[in-house]
């Protein structure tokens, strides 16, 4: 039975969000950062590869079952990009604003505005795990012509949704949770897991 499952992040506001959600599992949260792990290498081009990196890599270095995420923004009209490399779109240092506005630049000839979201997640019960489980979510919108609110993180001031009329930036937590990728790979991921524990 699974008591203690370590977080392939440092991020305190995912460690918060998976709290809550494995509480019902009696599920003990922490991630790699409380563990004194350093982050994994993410040399690989699509989503689900980077995070079984992840999740094996922080598996093996603490001895625990492991979750890791991989995520991004996809745009239609530039082939996919910024992708897997969402973060590090503009380079280095990492800054959501400069990715903002390369993004914004990348779109300034192109009228088709379409992207999505894209979330994976993988968890593994030990590092050399044969059949992780593997949950997946998109969350479809267009590319704004320029930012807008001042909630979420990435490019979620560029990310428009048309039926609400408003970007991901400016919907509350618990509405983002509802609707968007990471939300839905998380109740795929919770209800494969309850099978699993049954």
């Amino acid at each position: 039975m699974m008591k203690k499952l370590v977080i392939a992040s440092g991020n305190p506001g995912k460690l918060a969000e998976f709290k809550i959600l494995f509480a019902p599992l009696e599920i003990e949260i922490v991630t790699q950062a409380q563990l004194g792990i350093k982050e994994a290498e993410e040399p690989h081009h699509t989503f689900i590869e980077n995070a079984l990196v992840k999740a094996r890599h922080v598996s093996r270095e603490s001895g625990l079952p492991a979750l890791a995420d991989d995520s991004g923004i996809c745009v239609d009209a530039l082939n996919g990009l910024p992708g897997v490399i969402s973060a590090r779109y503009s380079g280095w240092p990492l800054s959501d604003t400069r990715n903002n506005q390369a993004l914004l630049e990348a779109m300034k000839t192109h009228s088709n505005r379409k992207a999505h979201y894209y979330c994976v997640l993988v968890l593994v019960r030990s590092a050399d795990d044969a059949q992780p489980i593997i949950a997946e979510g998109e969350w479809h919108g267009e590319i704004a012509r320029e930012p807008c609110g001042e909630g979420g993180f990435g490019y979620d001031p560029l990310f428009w949704l048309p039926q609400l009329g408003k970007t991901s930036a400016q919907l509350t937590h618990d509405e983002k949770q509802v609707v968007s990728h990471r939300g839905q790979a998380l109740g795929i991921l919770m209800e494969k897991m309850k099978l699993m524990l049954a």
